[in-house]
Order: C-alpha cells, then sequence, then structure tokens
C-alpha cells in the first residue's frame, strides 16, 4: 500500500503517539521516512530484514521500501519524510542511526507545527546531521536461501537455540562450510554475528522493560551475565546498565516535549 504524503517543502514532520501493542500495516511512502521514537521502542520489518529501534534512536527508510512497524509499549513516534532528491549518500538501505542531541531538538522542534517544519535553516540542519549519524547494530538481515531461511526463523521463534552451525547443517541437509559461506555471501556476515545481533535486538525491549541482565542473560542463551554483557558493550560501545539508563533519561526528555 502505497501512502501518499502532502509535502511542505523538502522536509516534512509529524508527530503520532500509539498505544502499547499497536500495529502500522504493510505500506510504502514515495518519500524517505525518518522514524524517531521520542519514546518507546518500534520494530520495523520488511521483506530484507528486521530493525529495533529503542526510544531517542532512528531508522532510515528509503523511498518506496515497503515496511510494517510494531509498537513495543507506548510509542512517541516523531517521523520526518524527506524528498527523494535530498537523500543523504550512502542510506540507500534501512538502518538505525544514533540520533545526536543537535538532531532530537530540531525533530522536536519541527514537529511544532507547520511553520517550525518548513524553516529552510531546521530543515537544512536536519539532513547534515542525518548525513552523518552513525549506524547501529540492531538489524537482522533476511536471507533467501532456504536453508538459511530454516535456521534464521527458527532464531527468531527462539533467541537462545543452543544449536551451533555444524547442528544446524545435519538439521538442513547442508555442510557447515557450505552454510557458513552462505551466510557471509547473502547476509554479509558470520552466523554468529548474526545471532549475536538478533539477540541483541531480543535483548533491548526487555532491558528497557525494567528486566535485569541477568534475567535477560538467561533468557538468551547466555551463560553468564558477564558474557551477555560482553557481547553488547562490544556491539554498543556501553554496559547494557550504562546504556539503557542513557536511553531512559533522553527518553524522560522527548516524552515531555
Amino acid at each position: 500500500m502505497l501512502i501518499d504524503r502532502f509535502f511542505h517543502g523538502p522536509v516534512s514532520a509529524y508527530p503520532r503517539d500509539y498505544p502499547a501493542g499497536a500495529h502500522q500495516v504493510l505500506h510504502s511512502h514515495r518519500e524517505a521516512q525518518f522514524l524517531y521514537a521520542a519514546c518507546g521502542t518500534m520494530r520495523v520489518v520488511t521483506a530484507q530484514g528486521a530493525w529495533v529501534i529503542p526510544p531517542t534512536r532512528g531508522v532510515w527508510i528509503p523511498p518506496l521500501v515497503e515496511h510494517e512497524i510494531f509498537m513495543v509499549g507506548e510509542v512517541h513516534m516523531r517521523s520526518l519524510f524527506i524528498a527523494p532528491a535530498l537523500c543523504p549518500a550512502g542510506l540507500q538501505q534501512c538502518c538505525v542511526l544514533a540520533v545526536t542531541s543537535l538532531l532530537r531538538e530540531l525533530i522536536l522542534r519541527a514537529v511544532q507545527g507547520p511553520q517550525q517544519a518548513e524553516n529552510p535553516l531546521i530543515q537544512q540542519l536536519m539532513l547534515e546531521e542525518i548525513s552523518n549519524l552513525e549506524n547501529l547494530p540492531l538489524h537482522v538481515p533476511m536471507p533467501e536461501d532456504r536453508r538459511l531461511q530454516a535456521i534464521c526463523l527458527a532464531l527468531l521463534r527462539r533467541p537462545d537455540h543452543p544449536y551451533t552451525l555444524e547442528d544446524w547443517a545435519l538439521q538442513v541437509g547442508a555442510s557447515s562450510r557450505t552454510l557458513a559461506r552462505l551466510f557471509q555471501q547473502e547476509l554479509r556476515m558470520n552466523f554468529n554475528t548474526w545471532r549475536q545481533q538478533l539477540r541483541l535486538m531480543e535483548a533491548l525491549p526487555r532491558l528497557l522493560a525494567g528486566d535485569s541482565v541477568q534475567q535477560v542473560a538467561e533468557v538468551l542463551g547466555y551463560g553468564s551475565a558477564r558474557a551477555f554483557s560482553a557481547m553488547f558493550q562490544r556491539l554498543l560501545g556501553d554496559t547494557p546498565r550504562n546504556y539503557v539508563g542513557t536511553l531512559n533519561q533522553l527518553s524522560e526528555i522527548g516524552s515531555i516535549r
């Protein structure tokens, strides 16, 4: 389903709040969309993969990409719609981006009304900031090969599944070497990295909901909270407690706008 938007210049801004469990059905836009979670967590799903967007982070969705959005908890969504001709270079695929303090303030200003959103200075600054944001590993791509699909779907249903690639090879009727090659060829990452990113995606909503690091580690199949924390810090650059604490602080700021 293609949804048309009435454009106010090169960038339009729209605020919308959703209750927990809300769902936007599969749709697309002629323009690019930058989704910002001022409060709450979103999951964006396309035919190519899934992305989790914690509060104060954003997801870039290129023009005409069909996607659906699931709300995890109450969500304060702040959307920017950007003319295709102005899309920053290097953003041809969906990705989760670390929103800077400046961009957050610009987005919150833009959604206050058309006069703010149509301000050329605000629009230019938003485009400049988006083009330089850090890409975060909060994404799991989906393969086309049926054997990889069987593995990935099984892990999506059960992220704590203990099978190694050698174990999966016996299940799907392919050698572990073939599976390893296909992971690199189709998904541009190895099996362990894909599984780690899936577990990271599953961990964030649980941590933001108040589960302890130990509880999340056990649910996701880690032998200890220390092993889980090491993976988390390697991928996101901070400990689970510090990272979630920062997100919660920024979310409180965004929720009062």
